[in-house]
C-alpha cells in the first residue's frame, strides 16, 4: 500500500528516484504519505516516520540527537582528519572501489544510522555526487546531516526513521553503510538482518560494530552507562568531563610500562604499553588525543557511555550473523575497539 496526500513540489529537486523507490509521490512540506504501511510526514524537508520505539531506543535516539547538534565538538579539521584516517584504515579507499561499477551509473546508497552524515562525508567524499544517497537516522541528527550536505553542495536525501523498520522494498538498495549504528539498536543482529533484506543480490553492506572488551572494561562500561541513564543529556555530558580530564592527565604523562606476562584472567596481554592506553583498553574509556579540545574528547566519551543501547559482540558472532543472512565477508578488520566488515549479499 502506498498513498500520498499530495503529488506536487517534492522536498528536493533530486527526489524523483526516492519516490520511484517507495512507489509513491513525495509530499510537500507538512504533507503525509503512506509506504509499506507506514505513515511519513514531510517536516523541514525531511520525511519522518512515526511509530513507537522501546524505552532504550528512545533514550539512545535522544542521546545522539543531542550529541550531533553540538557541532563544535566534532566538526573541526582535526576531528574530521582523524576520523577520515581511521575510516580509510578500516574500510580501505571505498570511494575508489572498483565494485561501484556493479551498480550502474548512480547506485542507491543507504546510510543507515547516518547521524550528522559524518562518516559518509569523510569516507565517501568525492563519490557522493555520483550516488543516490539516502541518510536515515532515528534521531534529530538527520537535520544536522542535511545541513552539512547542503553546505557542501551535495544532493543527499534524508529520512528520520528506525533503521530496523524502514519503508523501503526488499532488494531495492545497492550499498548500505552503517558505521557504528547497528549496536545502538535493541539488537545488533536484528538490525543487521533487517537491513540485509533491503540489499539487492550482489549488493554490499559496509558496517562497524563494537568489539567485546576485557572483563574490567566491560564492567566499568556497564556501570558508568547505568549511572548516566537517570540524567538529562546535559547532566550526562557534564558527568563525563572529570573522566575525560583524567584521560588527558594520563595521556600527558606520556609514560609507558612493561607488563611482564599475559594476565589471562583479565585479558591483558604482556608487553610495553602507554599508561593511558592501558587504562583506555582495560579499565575505562577515557579518550585522549593531543590535537583535540576537551569538548571534542568528551564528545567521544559521551558517544560511548551515554546511549542506553550500546551492545558489544565478538568476531565469531558477527561472522555467524552474516552467514545467516546471506552476506559473504570480503573484508574484515578486527581491532580492540570494534569489527569492520565489507560483505556482499550472495543470497
Amino acid at each position: 500500500m502506498a498513498t500520498s496526500t499530495t503529488t506536487s513540489a517534492p522536498f528536493d529537486a533530486c527526489a524523483d528516484w526516492l519516490a520511484a523507490l517507495l512507489g509513491v509521490p513525495l509530499p510537500v512540506e507538512g504533507g503525509k504519505m503512506t509506504a509499506a504501511d507506514q505513515t511519513l510526514e514531510m517536516r523541514h524537508g525531511i520525511l519522518r516516520a512515526g511509530g513507537a520505539a522501546s524505552a532504550a531506543q528512545e533514550q539512545t535516539s535522544g542521546t545522539f540527537g543531542h550529541k550531533w547538534r553540538k557541532r563544535d565538538t566534532f566538526d573541526s579539521p582535526a576531528s574530521r582528519a582523524r576520523a577520515c584516517a581511521w575510516l580509510l584504515q578500516r574500510y580501505g579507499d571505498v570511494a575508489a572501489a572498483p565494485w561501484w561499477e556493479d551498480y550502474g551509473e548512480r547506485p542507491v546508497l543507504l546510510d543507515a544510522g547516518c547521524g550528522a552524515g559524518f562518516s559518509a562525508l569523510e569516507l565517501l567524499g568525492e563519490r557522493l555526487p555520483r550516488l543516490r544517497y539516502l541518510g536515515v537516522d532515528i534521531s534529530g541528527a538527520v537535520d544536522v546531516a542535511r545541513t552539512r550536505f547542503r553546505e557542501r553542495g551535495l544532493p543527499g536525501l534524508f529520512m528520520q526513521a528506525d533503521i530496523v523498520d524502514l519503508p523501503l522494498p526488499d532488494g531495492s538498495v545497492d550499498v548500505i553503510l552503517s558505521e557504528g549504528a547497528l549496536h545502538h539498536t535493541d539488537s545488533t543482529e536484528g538490525a543487521l538482518s533487517a537491513l540485509a533484506r533491503l540489499l539487492r543480490p550482489g549488493g554490499r553492506f559496509l558496517f562497524y560494530v563494537y568489539n567485546r572488551k576485557g572483563p574490567i572494561r566491560e564492567f566499568s562500561d556497564d556501570l558508568i552507562r547505568e549511572r548516566l541513564q537517570g540524567m538529562s543529556h546535559e547532566e550526562a555530558w557534564d558527568a563525563l568531563l572529570p573522566l575525560t580530564r583524567l584521560g588527558i592527565v594520563l595521556g600527558e604523562l606520556d609514560t609507558e610500562i612493561d607488563i611482564p606476562e599475559d594476565i589471562d584472567v583479565l585479558q591483558i596481554p604482556a608487553g610495553r604499553i602507554d599508561l593511558q592506553r592501558l587504562f583506555y583498553w582495560h579499565v575505562f574509556k577515557a579518550f585522549y588525543c593531543p590535537d583535540f579540545s576537551v569538548d571534542e574528547m568528551n564528545h567521544i566519551n559521551f558517544d560511548w557511555y551515554a546511549p542506553a543501547n550500546a551492545h558489544r559482540q565478538g568476531p565469531d558472532e558477527v561472522r555467524a550473523w552474516c552467514d545467516r543472512v546471506g552476506l559473504q565477508i570480503e573484508r574484515e578488520v578486527v581491532e580492540e575497539a570494534g569489527i569492520t566488515v565489507i560483505a556482499r549479499r550472495v543470497r
